[in-house]
Order: C-alpha cells, then structure tokens, then sequence
C-alpha cells in the first residue's frame, strides 16, 4: 500500500551445522559424471539436527554438488542408534533398518555444479541420536560428517505438523494453480503485513517500526490462524547508499532483516520478502516524490539497483523454500505509459518504458536474477495498477524455469477492482491457472465490511490472503489492524481475527 512519508512457539531452537573434512571419493557413477583426469566428483553434505524432545527430533541435510549437474538424485545414508525418520520433505524418503534413503523430487532434481538443494526430516529416538558417519549421494561417498550436541533444555513437545503436510512452515513449491508443500499437499495462507522496514531506515528512524521479537511475533500468532507476515524491504537501505544512517544500511539492514525473517520461521510463521521501495527519479502521473532515493513508491524497479538487490536477497534466503520472494509491492506503469500493452510490457520486459526516465528491471529480469542465484522459492508478482489490475498477467506472464510463479493482487476498499463482479471476471481466471495470494487487502474507514466480503470471496476460491498491516497507526488514517503490538485490534483488525478464527 502506499503512504504517507513520515513475532512456532517454542522456548529453544538451535542448530549445529555438522560439516565433513573426509576425502572425495575415488570412483564416480555416471549419473554425476568424473572429472577428465578419472577422480572421482566431489559432493559435500551438511547435516544438523534443529529441533530435539522426548522421543524425537527435526533434522535438516544440505547437499553440495562440486561435480557434473544432476538430472535426478538419491541421497543414503545409515543412522546408527536406532533412529526412525517418521516424515519427510523436499524428498521422497524410505528406510529399511538403518539404512535410508532420499530421492529427488520433480520440481529439485537438477543440482547446478557448486549448487546446493535441502531436504528435512522428522523422527524418532530412544537413548542416543548420532549423526550419520556417512553420506552417498548417486552412490558417490561424499564428505559430509559431523557430531550434533543436544540442546541443554531440549523442548518437549515436537513442531506442530498439519495433518498430513509439512511441519511448519511448509516448504513451498507451485503444482498447477496450488500452492503445495513438499507432500503435494495444498497450503492456503492467512496472515498480516508488517510495515516499517520499507521506510524507517530511508528517514533516518532505524531499521522496525515497533517491536519484532519473540514476543512480538508470539503476539502475532495470538490471532489464530495467522500463518504468514510479509515483509517489505529498501532497496537503498539493504545495499547500503550513502544517505542511509550506516546503523541502518548495508551489512546492518541485512542482519536485522535475516534475523527478523529467521525468527518468523523458528516460529512457524511463512515469511514473505517483498522489494517495497526503490530508487530511480520519476516524477509524471501519480508520482509520490521527486526524489532519487528509495522514499516511496515508484512506478517500476530500476535495473542499476534491483536486479544486483534480488540476486543479493536470493543467495541469503535460498537455502529455505519456506520463504516467498514477492518481487514488487505495487507496480503502476500504467500511469506513466499511454496504452494498456505499453504498460503490461514494461511490466514485463523492463528497459526504457515511455514515461519513465530510468532504465526499468522488469518481472523477467529480477525473476532471472532470483533464479540465476539458484533460488527455488515461490516467487509472487504484482499486476498493474498498484497490484490491482491482473487482466494481462497470464498473457505477459514472465518465462520461469522451475515452474515457481505466483501472481499477488492488492484490493482496497477504494480500488478499481472493489466488488465481486469484478473480482469474478479478472482474478477467478487468473486463480485459475496459478496460484493467486491477496498479498494486502484492508478497508480505510477503519470498520470491515468490505473486507469481510473480500475474505469471503476469497475463502470461496480456497486462496490466500494478508491484511494490511500490523502497525499501531491510526485507523481512520489508514488500514492499520492493531491499537497494540500486544495483538489488541483495531475495529477493523476485529474483522481479519475474527474471520480467520472463524475457519478453524
């Protein structure tokens, strides 16, 4: 949304990466290919275990390729205290006595030569639970080894797991117009916005607006149902330019957010990393500011500084599918170009669009910059019109190599796609092809009858949605949803908690 300028609950998580130093292996099966002298390919595995209780634990296994791509691989290994792996993800699992096995799945079969994919894991044990002295991936030993040491006050109880689906959050991935965990199993998002990091560090106020602790996102979850928080970011403040206080820039900006984004995850919570504000000088039609500098919204991401932002956003977060890269907040070419067709290629294809002085990253190019960094996420996508236009989104729909796309729509009370006719005819086909998630929504008269229709709307074509936001403003301003970072809504905040308590 544009504006004016101006925290699963558990008491310890921890994570001990078990890497080898063993030798590469000697002989090498075709499937991952020998180097020319005849050494074997080398494959690197990191193994930790980040959660353990009475009887059980979460692991997680990293595997590098240093070899030839893979097509398609299968992982082995052999537990020996005795464990049982009793749910797996991002890999098809089976084990027979000690021994266990990962396969590949459709959608993370390739691995890139010095690429990594991830796969995790519950399960069971009595006594002791050793790491694994070994790992083989396409028969090849590789060198991953390592020792885990258990937590002094492991928790008691396991990660909470839907039924039938992943531990949360579910790791992401598109199947048809779904959005999927790793066992096929369809994830609907409920959740909030959670503004301030778009802005504060660009004025010189910090990095939060408000809290974004364990208790603060623990006040989050408090509103039952909420299972996602999207993140906007600045793309000044995250490459550190020079007019950003350094407190709040660079090396500092990223360590607040990565922190910020692995907390949500300890908790359970599926983070949505969105770029918000952008440089670039734009000052036709609907133009917020005149300035260069990332202080409010802009019609388009600027090439110079958002395609180095999302590869820089990609390798930090790529390692965790749980985690969504929402590419634009609220695109409006349309009000700098003269047709519709201008707009949506612009949108499309960036370079120099009519009406707009710099050079413009479009959907494609930040989309290949993410993938070039070998990034998997779900990534999501905004139409025209600040996010409310979709009506060219699948014919202009940006070329994906994984298959990962999502397209994201913003509809407010006093947008031109506001009512159900209209919602029936642009979002129901866009809904249709690929998953659509309702990135904001929120009335500005501070009540929730419009939103209340919205969600309904929405619950009908089993899709996700966020509220705008998570903020203690004033409600008659504004969609703000809180009167309290204790979680205490507004009136209309009242209309999002109720109706997600509503669903079960």
């Amino acid at each position: 949304m544009r504006r004016p300028m101006r925290r699963p609950t558990r008491a310890a998580v921890f994570s001990i990466a078990a890497v080898a130093t063993a030798a590469a292996a000697a002989a090498a099966l075709p499937a991952l290919g020998a180097t020319a002298s005849g050494a074997a390919p080398a494959c690197a595995v990191s193994y930790s275990v980040t959660n353990q209780w009475d009887a059980g634990f979460q692991g997680g296994i990293t595997i590098t390729n240093n070899a030839a791509p893979t097509s398609a691989w299968n992982l082995a290994f052999d537990f020996t205290g005795g464990q049982k792996v009793t749910q797996g993800w991002n890999g098809t699992w089976t084990q027979s006595g000690t021994s266990v096995n990962v396969a590949s799945m459709s959608y993370n079969g390739t691995i890139a030569t010095g690429a990594s994919v991830s796969v995790g894991f519950l399960g069971s044990w009595s006594g002791a639970n050793p790491d694994p002295a070994s790992f083989r991936l396409n028969g090849v030993a590789c060198n991953g080894t390592g020792t885990t040491t258990p937590p002094t006050t492991p928790p008691t109880t396991p990660p909470t797991t839907p039924p039938g689906g992943d531990t949360a959050p579910p790791k992401l991935h598109v199947a048809g117009n779904q959005l999927v965990d790793s066992t096929g199993r369809q994830v609907v998002l409920h959740g909030v916005n959670r503004s301030g990091t778009e802005f504060a560090c660009a004025q010189g106020n910090g990095i939060f607006d408000g809290p974004v602790d364990d208790a603060a996102i623990n006040a989050i979850k408090s509103w039952k149902g909420v299972t996602a928080v999207r993140v906007p970011l600045n793309e000044d403040c995250w490459e550190g330019l020079s007019y950003v206080p350094a407190a709040d820039g660079g090396a500092n900006y990223i360590a607040a957010i990565t922190g910020w984004v692995n907390r949500l995850v300890a908790h359970g919570i599926t983070p949505i990393v969105e770029l918000h504000w952008t440089h670039g000088t734009y000052t036709g039609n609907s133009a917020g500011c005149s300035d260069v500098n990332a202080t409010c919204q802009k019609p388009m991401p600027d090439a110079q500084y958002a395609i180095p932002f999302w590869t820089s956003v990609a390798n930090t977060f790529k390692s965790n599918t749980s985690i969504v890269f929402d590419l634009f907040n609220e695109p409006y070419p349309d009000r700098a170009t003269s047709t519709s067709e201008q707009a949506w290629s612009c949108w499309r294809d960036g370079g120099t669009c009519p009406g707009i002085g710099y050079q413009v990253a479009g959907m494609q190019d930040m989309l290949d910059a993410v993938r070039g960094a070998g990034a998997q996420n779900v990534v999501m996508m905004g139409g025209l019109a600040y996010s409310n236009d979709l009506t060219g989104w699948l014919s202009h729909e940006p070329t994906d190599p994984t298959g990962n796309l999502a397209a994201a729509v913003h509809v407010y009370n006093f947008n031109s796609c506001a009512s159900a006719s209209c919602w029936d005819s642009q979002l129901a086909p866009v809904a249709a092809k690929v998953p659509l998630v309702a990135g904001e929504t929120g009335e500005n008269t501070c009540a929730h009858s419009f939103v209340d229709t919205f969600m309904n709307w929405l619950d009908a074509h089993k899709l996700s949605y966020l509220g705008w936001t998570w903020n203690t403003w004033d409600c008659s301003s504004g969609p703000s949803l809180i009167s309290s970072y204790d979680g205490t809504p507004t009136n209309y905040g009242l209309g999002l908690k109720n109706h997600l308590a509503s669903l079960g």
